[in-house]
């Protein structure tokens, strides 16, 4: 029988799922939280490894106890592994989870985590109502766990891992989070459409807007520039003023102005957007896109020629998950770590609409 890998605590399993699935990942919630650590854990613990012939199934998640889970020994870990598939199968000690949790681990930490990220193998030779074992860990990832392996070799290990079974989007994303964070301990520098340098202050919210300066307005607007850029306390980084009242928009600090105002004056009738930036809170309401319609409907703008934005960093950032159910019909939404996509909410005009009207 081939041999278990080396013992590895839940608790170490805990604490380098986030290591090899860092900020950035897609569904990273279902692949670090507790009951990510207890699936791999229970994986490695009856040795559910590519290439064993040895396969997991939510019940031995489930079924696990604190006491089992402290049994090292290989022939105590075997026993788990068959006890729990007999039938009315009993493993004494007090229960992770319940049997309803069943659903979550298979759905969640398994289809849409795990095996989605390419960590976790599935048998696709088993009827969909089977109840046999089907998941296994990729040996590549079973590695990770190996408690004797530490320091450079687990980073060196990690990284190798990412770089093999992450996708380029996942990576994209997962250095732009990774960028992020270390500009949140100093000032963000962000570098205007017309070459002017400014430097923000040290936050999440900075990070986002640097992003809107450089990366979105190139992307998305032929001829783009700044005309209102502010920080929270009502700090005006950088106002406009002569652009502004050239094309006929009369901006005043008092009012109840967005983070962002952008133009892009590559059209004959420049196009206004505003944005609000998002870390935590202050999407672009309907409230709000009425408030910055009174001040285009003022300067004389045609509808035609506003736009309205929300701008996240990611698209699991808690700022974006409480903040959606908010956002105005008729407006966009962008993230920085996905810079090449854009939501756009429609706002249907008439009954009749069908969805070929938007294809």
């Amino acid at each position: 029988m081939t041999l278990l890998p080396a013992y590895a605590t839940r608790q170490l399993v805990a604490e380098r799922l986030p290591l090899i699935f860092p900020e950035g990942t897609p569904n990273r919630t279902y692949c670090v939280r507790e009951l990510a650590a207890s699936t791999v854990f229970a994986a490695l613990y009856i040795g559910a490894i590519e290439g064993s012939d040895r396969f997991l199934g939510p019940i031995h998640v489930y079924r696990m106890t604190h006491e089992q889970a402290a049994m090292a020994a290989d022939e105590e870990r075997f026993a788990y592994a068959n006890a729990v598939m007999r039938k009315n199968g009993v493993v004494s000690g007090t229960r992770w989870y319940a049997d309803n949790t069943r659903e979550p681990i298979r759905d969640e930490t398994l289809r849409d985590g795990l095996v989605a990220i390419g960590a976790v193998l599935r048998r696709e030779d088993l009827a969909t109502t089977s109840g046999r074992p089907r998941y296994a860990l990729k040996k590549q990832f079973a590695d990770l766990f190996d408690p004797h392996m530490e320091g450079e070799a687990l980073e060196a290990a990690i990284a190798e891992f990412q770089a093999k079974h992450l996708s380029k989007s996942a990576l994209a994303r997962v250095t732009i989070m990774r960028a992020g964070a270390v500009a949140n301990t100093s000032g963000v520098l962000a570098t205007f459409p017309n070459g002017e340098t400014r430097m923000l202050a040290p936050g999440p919210s900075s990070i986002i807007t640097k992003a809107v300066v450089e990366v979105f307005a190139p992307r998305f607007l032929k001829s783009p520039v700044v005309l209102w850029l502010s920080e929270s306390g009502n700090k005006v980084v950088l106002r406009d003023d002569a652009i502004a009242n050239a094309i006929g928009l009369k901006i005043e600090a008092d009012k109840n102005l967005p983070d962002l105002i952008l133009a892009d004056l590559h059209p004959a009738e420049p196009i206004i957007l505003f944005v609000e930036v998002v870390a935590t809170d202050g999407a672009m309401t309907e409230r709000r896109r009425t408030a910055m319609r009174e001040l285009t409907n003022a300067a004389g703008f045609d509808p035609r020629q506003v736009a309205f934005l929300t701008a996240y960093q990611d698209r699991q950032s808690p700022g974006f998950k409480k903040t959606v159910a908010q956002l105005a019909w008729g407006s966009f939404a962008w993230f920085a770590s996905e810079p090449a996509q854009i939501i756009a909410l429609h706002e249907g005009r008439s009954e009749d609409s069908v969805l070929t009207d938007l294809l």
